[in-house]
């Protein structure tokens, strides 16, 4: 059964503030990862994106810990985005395929940013800091998503399956991702999602 979904965009309009600093974040960003393709990640100095993004060194840290975090600095867009996907879904849902529509509706995500999402991956393979930082965050995803699974199932604290269905759905979307990469992105992403949750939930000891 593939996810069909449907996204609903939501128009905001934050304040000038906010706009501002949304605006000087994406400079940072972008500052960051021309001087990582250019120059190497490991060779880039704090100094120079912050040069290049016309703001004080210490500046950089009011918006990001590390040089890797402005690598995966859609994380946390993507994290909230899940959540929020996933907290509306019916009540009534079951809590996989419930995963499987939250984690389709961010891999629509995924694929609408496409030219970003490869320059990210690009300097993430060829930088082994930046890939122990992706297992961080996407630890962090995991605990986040099981605690939102928990209260979804009215499962005990101890209850391991809301962390096993969590760690699973984002095997989903890791495998998904790079076969879409690996493969040209010849097909949706959205779909290759929703397949990784069907096999699983249908069970994979009679593949092959």
């Amino acid at each position: 059964m593939l996810v069909s979904v449907k996204i609903d965009r939501v128009t905001e309009h934050p304040g000038l503030r906010e706009r501002k600093k949304l605006d000087r974040r994406r400079s940072i960003e972008a500052a960051a990862l021309s001087r990582f393709e250019s120059d190497g990640f490991d060779a880039t100095t704090i100094d120079e994106i912050a040069a290049d993004a016309d703001i004080a060194p210490r500046t950089f840290f009011s918006y990001f810990p590390t040089k890797e975090d402005v690598v995966l600095a859609d994380y946390a867009d993507r994290l909230e985005r899940t959540t929020k996907e996933l907290a509306r879904r019916p009540a009534t849902e079951p809590p996989w395929p419930a995963l499987s529509a939250s984690f389709a509706a961010v891999a629509a995500d995924y694929e609408a940013e496409r030219h970003q999402l490869i320059r990210r991956f690009a300097i993430m393979a060829a930088t082994p800091s930046v890939q122990a930082r992706n297992l961080q965050l996407q630890a962090g995803w995991e605990t986040s998503v099981a605690e939102i699974l928990t209260q979804r199932m009215g499962a005990e604290a101890n209850d391991f399956m809301p962390r096993l269905m969590s760690a699973a759905a984002l095997a989903c979307m890791r495998s998904s991702l790079a076969h879409w990469i690996m493969s040209g992105y010849r097909r949706p992403l959205p779909e290759l999602v929703g397949e990784s949750f069907d096999a699983l939930a249908t069970g994979l000891a009679g593949a092959g």
